[in-house]
């Protein structure tokens, strides 16, 4: 870069943060800054160049994500003893984490924030028909239920960890 390019440069960005930046790019035609230009758009144009507009991934990730929704909502018919304990405590995890997410990231993406809070709903009442259910089996207390799952869950895990091949074999078994 020649030093006389440098020196534009340099005296564009010293008089922009003197006066502020001018309300017209340099050297782009076609392209407007007014802000009485965005009210002429239609809805679908406006739907369509939003930050969380159709083209983007803001719009399907929350779109595909509603089938995790619906599938749990469909899990509400299955008996409570043919429910996954370890599958929904990860869809009531999701759905917390990733809605809170959903309001620190830029664009913040409401779609996305309400499906993953449907979803940790979802996940939610699961768990809980899955500890009623094991807790009217033993009479246990809440609680107690939710502690010896975490230890089935953890004594799981530590299998996997020791011996894989043995686990993977387990689980061709069942």
């Amino acid at each position: 870069m020649s030093s006389r390019t440098v020196s534009r440069l340099s005296s564009h960005f010293a008089r922009a943060g003197r006066t502020g930046f001018s309300r017209k790019p340099l050297g782009r035609r076609f392209q407007t800054v007014d802000a009485t230009a965005a009210p002429s758009q239609n809805t679908i144009q406006r739907l369509w160049n939003s930050p969380v507009g159709v083209k983007t991934v803001h719009f399907w990730a929350p779109v595909m994500k509603w089938a995790l929704v619906l599938a749990g909502i469909s899990d509400f018919a299955r008996p409570a003893e043919t429910l996954s304990l370890t599958q929904n405590l990860a869809l009531m995890g999701t759905g917390a984490i990733w809605t809170r997410w959903c309001f620190v990231i830029k664009p913040r993406n409401i779609l996305l924030a309400a499906v993953n809070f449907l979803l940790g709903c979802v996940g939610v009442t699961q768990v809980t028909r899955i500890f009623l259910h094991q807790r009217s089996l033993n009479n246990e207390t809440i609680s107690e239920v939710a502690h010896k799952s975490a230890k089935d869950v953890t004594d799981t895990a530590r299998g996997v960890v020791t011996d894989p091949e043995g686990a993977a074999k387990k689980a061709e078994l069942k």
